[in-house]
């Protein structure tokens, strides 16, 4: 047993130092960048934040609504031949197909992979640190040299770089900070996630590998601090989720406003002589939609018929309010993080890492009126 005793940290545990700025406005920010992939070799464009292959989250409709942005889109493993024929619209540019490491998905990946053209694959496991894990990235790389490969999710320098050697261009950097995942509760395991990114960044921009920081960004202040502290991309789920594109049932449900109103035609005698109005409880109608971690028992219950007897739920599945389209959310976002390059004086995305001190803290904002 070994204990680390130097401090780690979440995006909960600082804040970014604002610095002097010449930027004048917002509109001056760019936020596309341009990467070349150590082992692909291919070159890339567009604002580096992807959706999570997360069910209602990494879908087709999400995929097309986000690449009109230049964001990217990780599509949930689950999606068969057919769904893939059935779809009209990709852009393969700003989409990858996601696989685990079972024969069925590498024989399905080997089928649509060439015949959509698609240039990246997600080779998405819960351990990233198995040594199965590893063989598979060197089988997938051995079979499509110029793919853009991601594989996760590890939280440390040295399995990072371990799977950059072994052929991934792209490390998915985190372990349970995820809104639905539960895997720290069921196993003890996991790592800070900034101070994750920060480590696994510095590993793989030094072997020309890239990362990407995945789970625990609450809002665009944090997705700003993944990109500060040093991920090539950030992934989002719950951010992601409760949109029309996750294409996930909507489910009404009504609430009590605390007032009341009269029912129309239910005027009676009040005994004395006049006429009273019988009254109902307002209610006001909330919708929502379910969302889920891929290990959670709602996941498997679905897509492999329950939990097996030998594992548990690592998930939650919750009810997140209905955002409609993703569009506002998107714009939201993007003015967030040009909002931070303005207050450090990045005129770039790429620039925000080199103009970012981290300020340690105990509070991120004032939460007095926040239900």
């Amino acid at each position: 047993m070994r204990l680390e005793n130097d401090m780690k940290l979440d995006y909960k545990d600082v804040l970014i130092r604002p610095k002097r700025s010449t930027l004048r406005s917002r509109r001056e920010v760019q936020l596309a960048r341009t990467y070349t992939f150590c082992h692909s070799k291919q070159t890339w464009t567009g604002i580096p934040i992807m959706a999570a292959n997360m069910d209602g989250v990494g879908t087709f409709t999400m995929h097309k609504a986000l690449a009109e942005h230049q964001l990217f889109t990780c599509l949930v493993k689950h999606y068969d031949k057919q769904d893939w024929t059935n779809t009209e619209g990709i852009n393969p540019n700003y989409l990858a197909i996601s696989s685990g490491t079972g024969q069925a998905d590498w024989e399905k990946c080997k089928e649509i992979i060439p015949t959509y053209n698609l240039s990246w694959i997600c080779i998405d496991i819960a351990n990233g640190y198995s040594e199965f894990f590893v063989e598979f990235i060197k089988k997938v790389r051995a079979h499509f040299p110029n793919i853009t490969i991601i594989a996760g999710n590890v939280v440390t320098a040295d399995m990072t770089q371990e799977l950059i050697m072994s052929g991934a261009d792209i490390v998915k950097v985190g372990i349970g900070p995820g809104s639905v995942c539960t895997t720290r509760i069921q196993t003890g395991v996991g790592y800070p996630q900034l101070s994750a990114v920060i480590e696994c960044a510095d590993a793989a921009h030094g072997l020309g590998g890239h990362v990407i920081a995945d789970g625990g960004c609450t809002c665009p202040g944090d997705v700003s601090k993944a990109f500060a502290g040093g991920a090539d991309f950030v992934m989002l789920g719950g951010m992601m989720a409760g949109h029309e594109e996750g294409a996930n049932h909507i489910i009404s449900k009504y609430f009590h406003t605390g007032e009341y109103e009269a029912i129309n035609g239910t005027d009676e005698s009040d005994g004395k002589g006049g006429t009273s109005r019988k009254m109902t409880p307002k209610l006001e109608e909330r919708k929502f939609v379910q969302f889920y971690g891929m290990s959670s028992d709602t996941a498997m219950e679905q897509h492999a018929g329950g939990v097996a007897n030998y594992r548990s739920s690592e998930g939650r599945t919750v009810e997140v309010p209905f955002k409609g389209s993703v569009h506002g959310t998107v714009l939201d976002l993007l003015g967030g993080i040009r909002s931070t390059c303005t207050y450090v004086g990045a005129p770039t995305l790429k620039q925000l890492s080199k103009c970012t001190t981290f300020v340690r803290c105990t509070q991120q904002f004032n939460a007095v009126f926040v239900r």
